[in-house]
């Protein structure tokens, strides 16, 4: 994807991974993209502002009570002079000042200043990504419009391995050119869409979950084919190891509570689609210490149900999506279970999958790459045959576009 003609603001912030985006600079550059760079205190520890500069081909800015930049007022114009403003890596720090309105440096008053876009790339170790602070921190930035790109799962350079890493160059390139990018033309144009998508995780202490196979693989494919016909499309995601579609606005929570939340608070949409498989149960009361082992046998785990966030968004009574569809994984009996998911819930389709493994290693939808998926709804079962996840998702945001055009359901 292109990004010729465009002008980006690269605010490089102090972590292991800053060295990586030199290489963001290349892959901005490569598209089209001209670059400036931003250096925080704690960046210059990991690369230094001659790099930034011989790379971007401009200067690279460090200071921000410089007395040649400032007598323009240049954190002004750094910030308003860009199409888009890139933090990667964005780390906790930097994602603090951010939601909190914070400027006693060049790059968060670059930041507080804007009136463009900003896209964050964070990355930093997987207790910080992990810790509540940096949670709120990142729902209020995304509730303000900011838009996020990883962080990947794998290992750090602390040895610790998970969420944390900063997505590869060129997917933070990709994410740039898509949010710069003219708004594609097509049936969904003008609509919002969201999406859930991956499983949940259910804490039983601080290091153990109840979770479910799902990869996220379909949920983040029809996200990815609503905003290719054009919609403005939310992917509400639970834990996956599988990067963003370009072009979405994505939100990661990591319970079935916080989903529910996060799906209200963006309300109300055109369509609703509830690919995530959510957890039915949560322990009621997760541990606040890892559970040990003393001889004694396992634990009772008293468990609770969690609430419903399919049938809770189809009975809205005000804001209630044009079109809610569900997703019903079953094993056995498919379409009579559907069936009765879909009177039990109140939405208007059911997309019915069959995730029963067939004894193979590695077979059942759930983490696979294929589905064979049934439209169940009032006016009867329409069967798919086989396909591949992203051909599912296409045919049935096309089906959504018509489905909203012709107030028709199936």
């Amino acid at each position: 994807m292109t990004l010729a003609g465009k002008r980006i603001l690269l605010i490089i912030g102090g972590g292991v991974a800053a060295y990586r985006s030199l290489e963001l600079v290349r892959a901005f550059r490569k598209r089209g993209a001209s670059v400036r760079c931003i250096l925080t205190k704690a960046a210059e520890q990991f690369v230094t502002p001659l790099a930034a500069a011989s790379l971007s081909g401009d200067k690279a800015y460090t200071d921000l009570f410089s007395l040649t930049d400032e007598a323009e007022m240049g954190h002004i114009e750094l910030s308003r002079d860009a199409d888009l403003l890139v933090v990667a890596p964005a780390t906790a720090d930097l994602m603090a000042k951010m939601a909190n309105g914070l400027a006693n440096d060049l790059a968060s008053t670059a930041l507080l200043a804007t009136d463009k876009r900003v896209l964050i790339a964070p990355a930093m170790n997987v207790r910080m990504w992990e810790h509540p602070a940096t949670k709120r921190n990142l729902a209020t930035l995304q509730a303000d419009g900011v838009a996020v790109v990883g962080p990947d799962e794998g290992e750090m350079a602390c040895g610790e391995f998970g969420p944390g890493r900063m997505a590869q160059p060129d997917a933070i390139a990709d994410a740039a050119a898509a949010m710069l990018g003219e708004h594609k033309v097509g049936p969904l144009s003008g609509k919002r869409v969201l999406v859930t998508s991956g499983p949940t995780h259910e804490p039983i202490d601080p290091v153990r979950y109840i979770a479910n196979r799902s990869s996220g693989k379909q949920g983040h494919a029809i996200a990815r084919a609503a905003a290719e016909l054009g919609a403005e499309v939310t992917l509400v995601s639970g834990p996956v190891s599988i990067p963003d579609p370009p072009g979405v606005t994505v939100v990661r929570v990591e319970t079935a509570r916080e989903m529910l939340a996060a799906v209200e608070a963006r309300m109300p949409v055109d369509a609703a689609v509830f690919c995530a498989a959510v957890a039915d149960w949560r322990v009621a009361q997760a541990g606040e210490e890892k559970l040990k082992k003393d001889g004694s046998g396992p634990p009772s785990l008293g468990l609770v149900e969690n609430p419903d966030i399919l049938a809770t968004i189809a009975r809205r009574k005000e804001g209630r999506p044009i079109l809610v569809v569900g997703f019903a994984a079953e094993t056995e009996k498919v379409v009579e279970h559907a069936k009765a998911k879909l009177a039990r819930k109140g939405c208007d389709w059911i997309v019915a999958n069959d995730v029963s493994h067939t004894g193979e290693p590695g077979s059942g939808v759930m983490g696979g790459d294929r589905n064979t998926v049934a439209i169940v709804s009032a006016q009867g079962v329409e069967s798919w045959p086989d396909m591949d996840k992203s051909d599912v998702a296409r045919k049935l945001a096309e089906r959504i576009a018509t489905a909203l055009k012709d107030k028709q359901w199936v």
